[in-house]
């Protein structure tokens, strides 16, 4: 009987900083994992710099489309993006997710992987999605598991335990075609990933708290992934992002010595997807 547990810090990449921090979250605390933003302008050399500096931080891609611009140019992927040529924001996403052909979405993220492999010289760990928004629909959800077929890489799950399963993250307009979907998809593609998905460990929940109440219901055995978001902010990047100095609470967490006492004390194997 053994609990493995992956914490995943989202958004590598998405600053220098916000990478610098994420790798001191790994080297000096419970991050055992990260997922990059490859369409962001330090994201590849924030790589390579993981690459050689955490050789134990197992390293992912963050599959984009509501945040910078496509790797792709933007006549190839007109209906994710504005006329300014940038990625449509979070909310025209969801408003115009119906519409979007996953098509466009599945030869933008295998973009955004081929930029990581050629950045870290290896496939990645696994893929989740900024916004979740990979799981925003049944053919995008398909583009992400045939692009893990593809490239044998883990995913994240797409229902996440809060505490019963459901699909945080997901806006509710969205969710009823997921709902039925997404467990469907699942048994036709067996993806590798965990038993279970924690996303609560987020901004107000983001708390010593409420990661001691997920470690206390952790089954006996099993694999998990808890998401969280730690980095290095500056008064810039507070100024652009209304989620910066909540990262800023959430390292300060994740590096704090009594927290891993409480992993040990618990017999919990931190672990990344690699491991799977």
């Amino acid at each position: 009987m053994s609990i493995r547990l992956i914490i995943n810090s989202d958004d590598y990449g998405r600053t220098a900083d916000i990478s610098r921090g994420i790798r001191d979250a790994h080297l000096r605390g419970l991050v055992t994992s990260t997922t990059a933003m490859m369409n962001m302008p330090t994201a590849a050399e924030d790589v390579k710099i993981a690459v050689n500096e955490t050789p134990g931080l197992g390293l992912g891609v963050h599959l984009v489309l509501t945040a910078g611009k496509p790797l792709l140019a933007s006549e190839k992927v007109r209906a994710l993006t504005s006329p300014a040529g940038s990625f449509l924001s979070l909310g025209a996403l969801i408003q115009n997710a119906a519409s979007i052909d996953p098509a466009e979405a599945k030869a933008e993220w295998r973009a955004q992987i081929e930029k990581f492999i050629a950045a870290a010289g290896r496939k990645p760990t696994h893929l989740d999605s900024h916004h979740h928004s990979s799981y925003f629909t049944p053919g995008l959800f398909q583009s992400m598991l045939e692009l893990a077929q593809e490239y044998d890489t883990a995913i994240r799950l797409p229902l996440a335990q809060a505490p019963a399963a459901t699909l945080d993250g997901i806006p509710n307009s969205l969710a009823a075609p997921m709902q039925e979907a997404a467990p469907r998809l699942l048994a036709q593609f067996q993806p590798r990933s965990t038993n279970t998905f924690f996303a609560t460990f987020y901004d107000k929940g983001a708390t010593r708290e409420e990661l001691l109440r997920i470690l206390d219901s952790l089954p006996e055995s099993g694999t998990f992934e808890i998401m969280c978001h730690p980095g290095y902010v500056d008064e810039a990047f507070a100024r652009e992002s209304v989620y910066a100095w909540q990262r800023k609470t959430e390292f300060e967490i994740l590096t704090d010595p009594q927290m891993r006492a409480e992993i040990e004390k618990r017999n919990i194997r931190l672990i990344s997807f690699a491991q799977l």
